[in-house]
């Protein structure tokens, strides 16, 4: 069998391919982990710093801004200044005269 000219020729080839290849495949395989390492290092540095200004911030400064808010403002355009603060001011009894019909601009 080993001399029959008809046989077809087995070629053997690595399953790992060509040494180049597997070169290319373990610079690629390096370079993710690198990446990787520093993606973990960047995070690392940047919740450091958030813990660091927190740290540093002055926890009474969010009870402040709530206090000066009164109970019965909840009208967020008033507040941004887009819209008329409807509920906070007072409108005079109309008496049927014109004297006291607030006007348009007002």
């Amino acid at each position: 069998m080993a001399s029959d000219p008809d046989a077809p020729e087995v070629i053997y080839v690595p399953l790992a391919g060509t040494r180049s290849q597997s070169i290319h495949r373990l610079q690629i395989g390096l370079a993710g982990l690198g990446a990787m390492a520093l993606l973990v290092g960047l995070a690392t540095v940047i919740k450091d710093r958030a813990q660091q200004t927190a740290a540093a911030a002055v926890p009474e400064a969010a009870a402040d801004a709530d206090s000066t808010a009164t109970a019965g403002t909840n009208d967020p355009l008033a507040d941004a200044g887009v819209a008329p603060d409807v509920a906070g001011t007072a409108r005079p009894k109309t008496g049927g005269s014109a004297e006291n019909t607030p006007s348009p601009g007002e």
